[in-house]
């Protein structure tokens, strides 16, 4: 299936004042621009990573370096994008789950009597506990396009047209636990579901 922009436009469903500053868990899926299948191949073995992809992969895994209190759960790499669960607080405990009461977000249980920040709530000295999602993805675009950049001109890697990712991206807050271990499953199959992908170029379907 060739690109289309009316079908594979992916719309975000970020929450309108949503404070994606606060703790909690979210689902990212981040996609090459025009789904381009940049990143790899997905063979009988599973998800084969190219130089791009290893790249990528190295700059996601990165983002709990650069930025304070987070840590990358669950991700996989596939051809033309990334889907991966981004925790914001890094004491964060998938068996302490709980929804804060009159908060669209997951949060850990206190643990030792401490509390985290949640939705609409702030840290110590009024600060917001951790950077805004987008500016994590942000940062996870520009380094890995500057590297892949780099690489082009060393003859490593093939141009790209106008831009390496889509210029949007699409984030969606785990709210519990059963939502966490179905998102994980969903990550973990997504290459031996390749076939069926809406997101695969070759799916005719």
């Amino acid at each position: 299936m060739e690109y289309d922009p009316k079908i594979h436009h992916r719309r975000s469903i970020r929450l309108k004042g949503y404070d994606y500053s606060a703790d909690g868990a979210y689902f990212v899926t981040i996609c090459v621009n025009k789904m381009k299948c940049l990143l790899g191949n997905v063979t009988d073995k599973g998800m084969e990573l190219n130089l791009a992809g290893e790249i990528a992969k190295k700059w996601w895994l990165e983002l709990q370096c650069k930025f304070n209190g987070i840590k990358i759960g669950e991700y996989v790499i596939m051809p033309n994008h990334i889907h991966g669960i981004i925790i914001k607080n890094e004491i964060y405990v998938r068996a302490d789950l709980c929804v804060c009461p009159g908060s669209s977000c997951v949060c850990p249980d206190s643990i030792n009597g401490d509390k985290h920040a949640c939705k609409g709530e702030h840290a110590d000295r009024g600060e917001h506990t951790g950077s805004p999602l987008h500016e994590m993805v942000q940062w996870f675009k520009t380094m890995t396009t500057n590297e892949y950049m780099r690489r082009i001109k060393k003859n490593e890697l093939p141009r790209f047209d106008r831009r390496f990712w889509h210029r949007n991206y699409y984030e969606r807050i785990i709210r519990d636990e059963m939502e966490w271990y179905y998102t994980e499953e969903y990550i973990i199959n997504n290459p031996q579901n390749w076939c069926d992908d809406w997101e695969n170029p070759d799916d005719t379907l």
